[in-house]
């Protein structure tokens, strides 16, 4: 995934007569516009509007800037977000480092911000008390997010994620992309390293020693039995 793409604030936007649909599209890094809900209108979403849409569809949403935005996710990127979990898990659960999450947690990265990493790393020292927090929405940062690229993700909207990432303390952040077969790892937002299928994803200095090969990772999709 390029960083070259437009930067997009992730500041609220100024309440002002001129500000338009366009602006609002814009913000939200230009997702296809059917990804963005207009119930309850753009602006004014809360968490509440949030986990009720979560609840009682079957897709699943972000909360940016008080709007809805369904989060994608097609059969292979649901294959792969399995196997990274139970990569990681496998790594994390027998050193007691911390939780890995699926898609559908809830995370408060910023305010205004809940985001639904494919799959994350949190550690115990990220956790109040080293104790799971109470409640649906967490406000705890992963050190490691992961994202599944899906044909619908933009080149903004995945740039504007990451900013926001960084900014809330995720330390790295994996983008993995199924049609090309590649990787990109970023410790920044302008700090990346470009993996193809013959590389090896690492835990950098977040995981220390965790590896996944991408060929390994990528097999999955590619057999036929």
């Amino acid at each position: 995934m390029s960083t070259t793409s437009p930067i997009v604030s992730s500041s609220p936007p100024d309440v002002a007569v001129h500000y338009t649909v366009a602006d609002l599209h814009e913000r939200l890094g230009g997702v296809p516009l059917e990804r963005i809900r207009m119930i309850p209108p753009p602006g004014t979403a809360t968490e509440a509007d949030l986990l009720a849409v979560n609840d009682r569809t079957d897709y699943l949403c972000e909360l940016i800037d008080g709007t809805l935005v369904e989060k994608t996710m097609g059969n292979p990127e649901s294959i792969l977000a399995a196997i990274v979990i139970t990569a990681l898990s496998n790594f994390v659960k027998p050193r007691k480092l911390g939780v890995v999450m699926a898609p559908d947690a809830l995370l408060r990265v910023l305010p205004d911000q809940v985001r639904l990493p494919d799959v994350c790393f949190i550690g115990w020292n990220r956790f109040p008390d080293g104790k799971l927090p109470s409640g649906q929405v967490w406000g705890i940062a992963p050190a490691l997010a992961v994202e599944i690229l899906s044909p619908s993700n933009s080149p903004g909207e995945m740039q504007r994620k990451l900013r926001d990432y960084f900014a809330a303390g995720v330390r790295l952040v994996w983008y993995i992309d199924p049609r090309s077969r590649t990787a990109e790892v970023y410790t920044a937002t302008d700090q990346k390293t470009h993996l193809t299928a013959s590389d090896t994803l690492t835990g950098v200095d977040v995981l220390p020693w965790f590896e996944l090969p991408l060929a390994e990772l990528f097999a999955e999709i590619d057999s036929t039995k």
